[in-house]
C-alpha cells in the first residue's frame, strides 16, 4: 500500500492506518530527534512529535508530502525544547554570564558520543536530513523554512566542519 493511501486512511479515522504510519516512521524521527539532542531526551520529544501528527494530520492537506510535513513537525518539536532549555538555563544562572550561542551551548550540552555533535545544530540538522533520513535537497529546504541555496550552503559548511572534527580526532578524510 502507498504511503499517501495510508495517510489518506489515517485522516478519515482509519486506527490500523495511523498505526502503520507510527509503525513505519518512528524509528526514522526517533533517530532524527536523537541526533538532534540526546538519548535521554529524544524519547520525550519524539512522543510530543506523534500527538502533533495525531492532532494536525486532519489538516494535512497534501498527503504525498507527509514525509517532510513529519521532519517539520519534529524541527520544531526539537527547537521547542531547546528554546525552552535556553530559557530555564539563562532563568536558573547565578551570575554566570549567559551563552551567546545557544548552538554551541546545545551542543556543549549534549554530549554525543558522534561526531555530529561537535557540529552546530543548524548544519547538525542539515547532516541528519539529507544523508541520514535520505531526504532531497528540497524536502530539507521545505522542512527548514529556507531557501534551496541556503541548503545547499548549509550542507557544504557542514561537510567541511565534519572533516575538521574528525580530522583533528585523528581520523583520515
Amino acid at each position: 500500500m502507498t504511503e499517501e493511501l495510508l495517510v489518506v486512511r489515517a485522516q478519515l479515522g482509519e486506527r490500523a492506518a495511523l498505526a502503520e504510519l507510527v509503525r513505519v516512521w518512528h524509528v526514522p524521527v526517533w533517530t532524527y530527534v536523537r541526533r538532534m539532542l540526546d538519548a535521554a531526551r529524544a524519547d520525550d520529544v519524539t512522543q510530543e512529535v506523534w500527538l502533533a501528527v495525531v492532532r494536525g494530520l486532519p489538516r494535512l492537506r497534501e498527503p504525498g508530502r507527509f514525509a517532510p510535513w513529519l521532519f517539520t513537525i519534529a524541527r520544531r518539536a526539537v527547537a521547542d525544547r531547546l528554546r525552552e532549555e535556553y530559557g530555564e538555563a539563562e532563568r536558573t544562572s547565578d551570575g554566570e554570564p549567559v551563552m551567546d550561542d545557544p548552538v554551541e551551548a546545545a551542543t556543549d550540552r549534549a554530549a554525543l558520543v558522534t561526531a555530529l555533535s561537535g557540529l552546530p545544530v543548524l548544519e547538525r540538522e542539515i547532516l541528519v536530513l539529507f544523508y541520514l533520513e535520505d531526504l532531497s535537497l528540497e524536502d530539507c529546504a521545505q522542512i527548514c523554512r529556507v531557501p534551496l541555496g541556503t541548503v545547499k550552503s548549509r550542507l557544504s559548511r557542514a561537510r567541511r566542519l565534519l572533516r575538521d572534527h574528525l580530522t583533528e580526532r585523528g581520523f583520515q578524510p
